[in-house]
């Protein structure tokens, strides 16, 4: 018989991209509503390399915070070659940082202050090794001879692989892990490895993409796979193996501004993202996994207590969703699965 109800301890997002200021306050609540703790990226237009830059935005964030809600933002550092190695350890001492970025230069939104070769920043992952501190890494190659598809394998080869062996205690999260080569690396790691693994890159292909037609909603960074490297994501995020986690990596972008000629890398999941996560679970018999992925594993791999709130999902025939985010600035695409909703969710106060 089918479960058509099921109650699971709060999650947390451990991959999200609030933007600032007017899109800040937009997009936040559609968060908050539902996750107790959001790993928020840095890279803001002026990246948050310093402590006193993650004080400043997680101030904003508290502020955009709807009344009532516990939600809380952990704060993250955008590595450069050039970063304070002493503000780095204090801020993390401190509380002000949860985690250190890894942005190759160039390969996504607002990444032309990162870093142009992993090992012009091994002191810094040093003292990351030294402290505890985790590094989350977008794990792309950017040369341009190395086709966009196979960026990430690539990665793992000549950078990733290396990274491990070299530093064997550093804390590693391969950031949303989009092909079975990324899988296979994670499940077979030496050391403290984890990933995050998205809902777009669980329910769609790169054919979405071009669904009759070219489709910019469709495109995010990184770029979505072939079949077979949906289906190794939803073996492992259903498996119930702990090195896999909830990762949303939504990230809105007004629709002008995807519907462009040099469109922006990015979907805008976070009012759907549990229900979606919830879809492939119960499409793969595997909803007994569920809350391990959402709510356990994380919290695990960062060493911080699960949240203490529940939340409820439903099963519908039909969920409705709205399709679009009104900002003071213009609209957001919200992210649907083809073939629309299955799963609602509602956090139990």
């Amino acid at each position: 018989m089918a479960v058509e109800t099921l109650t699971i301890t709060r999650p947390d997002d451990w991959h999200l991209h609030l933007r600032d200021d007017a899109m800040l306050a937009a997009v936040l609540p559609a968060t908050a509503e539902i996750f107790g703790r959001a790993m928020v990226m840095p890279n803001l237009k002026v990246p948050v390399t310093t402590a006193r830059a993650a004080a400043d935005y997680r101030a904003r964030i508290h502020k955009a915070t709807p009344p009532g809600s516990n939600f809380k933002p952990l704060m993250t550092c955008y590595l450069t070659e050039s970063l304070d190695p002493a503000d780095l350890a204090a801020g993390y001492r401190d509380g002000l940082f949860s985690a250190a970025k890894y942005y190759p230069a160039g390969a996504t939104t607002n990444s032309a202050a990162g870093v142009t070769g992993m090992r012009r920043i091994y002191r810094l992952l040093d003292l990351l090794q030294s402290i505890g501190m985790p590094i989350l890494i977008h794990g792309e190659v950017v040369d341009k001879d190395v086709d966009v598809f196979d960026r990430e394998a690539v990665f793992i080869e000549r950078v990733l692989g290396p990274l491990r062996l070299d530093l064997p205690a550093l804390k590693i999260v391969f950031e949303h892990v989009t092909t079975a080569e990324g899988v296979d690396f994670v499940e077979s790691a030496s050391g403290p490895t984890a990933a995050t693994i998205t809902p777009h890159h669980l329910m769609i292909n790169r054919n979405a993409m071009f669904d009759g037609g070219l489709r910019p909603h469709a495109y995010c960074l990184p770029v979505l796979k072939r079949e077979r490297h949906r289906r190794a994501l939803r073996a492992a995020a259903t498996s119930g193996n702990p090195r896999f986690f909830i990762g949303t990596d939504s990230a809105p972008h007004l629709r002008n501004l995807k519907e462009h000629d040099c469109g922006c890398a990015g979907i805008f999941n976070a009012p759907t993202a549990l229900g979606c996560y919830a879809q492939v679970f119960d499409e793969e018999n595997r909803l007994e996994n569920l809350e391990g992925f959402t709510s356990h594993h994380g919290p695990a791999f960062y060493s911080l207590p699960v949240n203490e709130s529940r939340v409820v999902l439903t099963r519908a025939v039909d969920v409705q969703c709205p399709q679009e985010l009104s900002t003071s600035m213009g609209t957001v695409r919200v992210f649907l699965p083809p073939g629309g909703m299955s799963w609602r969710a509602r956090l139990l106060i």
